[in-house]
């Protein structure tokens, strides 16, 4: 058979056969244009890499400084749950990030506006993590690993800059969706080559990033957003960065940075974990609660063991807690024991000290048990709101066992008291730590109970004299204190703190 000659390819089929696999897809789905042009979210990732300056350079780059001062929050631990006042002068910040490996290192020295008790001031903090590994400087030097939870806290925040955050969704293992406009900006939410969510956002017109957001969990807040957002861009050698980063944790404000001097592809240092804190065991959740129990007169049992103490108080029908500390591991021991100790009648009341996160971190716990919380009246309306909130990203015991939220307000006083025992609940005024403090007090057994403006043992005692105040104020003739803090000790000791040191 004679072999025919190959004919010419026609122009119109050279054509299509040139079509690209892309493109005849595109055909096929009638969206010519997503072959040729990105998607929402890719065309935002990629113009604010090239706003930032470049795509190519955020790919190349390797680690980044940044130092300023500013100021730190005091979450958790103002004059009441919505205060803002106190807050902490930061000076020598310095955040070096080594963005391929995964290693953060923050160094900063703090001062208070406020009183502060935990040592001498100004202090220096220095905090890092290396990929899943955490670590805390002391003041004393011992260098301590981290919880896993905050080592990965602190992993998240390696994407609160607007390089590392783009740079990371540039990459081949990051996944994008949900592109969207709102309010003048663009919105797509991230995950990371690490599996690390975040959301990030740009200025519709001149497409720089204007904040990170990402999603942890906070055992007295619930699910919460960490929120970065970015102001007062400039040109740093080709890349703009920004000259004023603040960060809020849930609607507070907890870091507000002014950047001094800010550089990248230099020396950071070393990084690394130390090897100690390296092959240190994993901290998986908080540790195992030890709680002791002594009967310090007949229906009082003193529940301590650890940093933070509970009151037992026996009534003629059921069992009140005074404070639910910490956290779950910690409030649910001090539960337990107070069962043993009385198992045949029920435990049905907490009493909650004040508002602090050391001091109401049990109360979601103690709501699980079914227990009503008495709690100064202005943490009513923040407790209905952080002990009812969703707890999806670390579900806690109440997330399991959804009970009705009981809050009892206490105004100035409140007596709780049957034939088997009084108990009164005063509200400690003017003092310079809270607004939100409550003492109780048992008047036949002459015991005071009262947590942070009196620990035995403490080097300085700021508040001590504000409670002595309060004690003769009400007319309390007291002989003991049970301290949520420290050991058991007398009025008279408490009076001495008054006396001038010699």
């Amino acid at each position: 058979m004679t072999k025919q000659p190959q004919r010419p390819r026609s122009t119109a089929r050279t054509a299509l056969s040139a079509i690209s696999a892309c493109s005849a897809v595109a055909l096929l789905s009638l969206a010519a244009s997503a072959c040729s042009k990105p998607g929402l979210d890719r065309q935002i990732v990629d113009e604010s890499a090239a706003a930032l300056g470049g795509r190519q350079r955020l790919i190349d780059l390797k680690t980044i400084v940044i130092e300023g001062e500013g100021t730190n929050g005091n979450l958790g631990q103002d004059m009441t749950p919505e205060a803002t006042g106190e807050i902490f002068e930061l000076f020598g910040y310095r955040r070096s990030i080594d963005v391929n490996a995964g290693r953060v290192r923050i160094e900063q020295t703090r001062t208070p506006n406020f009183v502060y008790f935990q040592g001498p001031q100004p202090q220096l903090q220095i905090v890092g993590v290396d990929g899943d590994v955490g670590y805390t400087l002391g003041a004393d030097g011992t260098t301590t690993r981290v919880s896993d939870a905050v080592a990965k806290d602190r992993l998240r925040d390696l994407y609160h800059h607007p390089l590392t955050a783009v740079r990371a969704a540039l990459l081949d293992g990051a996944k994008l969706s949900n592109p969207r406009t709102a309010s003048g900006q663009r919105i797509v939410e991230v995950l990371t080559d690490r599996r690390i969510p975040f959301t990030l956002a740009t200025d519709e017109r001149t497409h720089l990033p204007t904040r990170v957001v990402s999603m942890t969990d906070n055992p007295n807040l619930g699910d919460v957003a960490i929120e970065t957002t970015f102001a007062d861009y400039r040109d740093v050698n080709g890349l703009k960065m920004p000259f004023h980063i603040t960060t809020k944790t849930d609607r507070y404000l907890t870091a507000d940075i002014r950047v001094k001097k800010q550089f990248f592809d230099g020396l950071v240092g070393d990084l690394n974990a130390p090897v100690a804190v390296r092959t240190a065991t994993p901290i998986v959740g908080p540790p195992p609660a030890v709680v002791t129990a002594e009967e310090v007169a007949k229906g009082v049992w003193f529940l301590a063991g650890q940093s933070h103490h509970s009151v037992l108080v026996e009534f003629a029908d059921h069992l009140t807690l005074v404070e639910a500390p910490q956290n779950e591991v910690r409030a649910l021991a001090v539960i337990r024991k107070a069962k043993e100790l009385r198992p045949d009648k029920p435990l049905t009341e907490v009493v909650n000290t004040h508002h602090h996160f050391d001091h109401s971190g049990g109360l979601r716990a103690a709501v699980s048990e079914g227990l009503t919380v008495y709690t100064r009246r202005n943490n009513i309306a923040f407790y209905q709101s952080a002990l009812t909130k969703p707890h999806m990203i670390a579900p806690d015991r109440l997330t399991r066992n959804r009970r009705p939220l009981k809050l009892e307000p206490v105004d100035d006083e409140r007596t709780l008291h049957d034939d088997a025992m009084t108990m009164t609940l005063y509200h400690i005024s003017g003092s310079a730590h809270a607004d939100t403090l409550l003492m109780a007090y048992l008047p036949k057994e002459k015991i005071l109970v009262e947590a942070d403006v009196y620990s035995p043992q403490a080097a300085i005692q700021p508040y001590a004299a504000n409670l002595i105040e309060n004690i003769k104020e009400h007319g309390l003739a007291v002989d003991r204190i049970l301290p949520i803090h420290g050991t058991i000790t007398s009025y008279a000791e408490l009076l001495k703190t008054q006396t001038p040191q010699k």
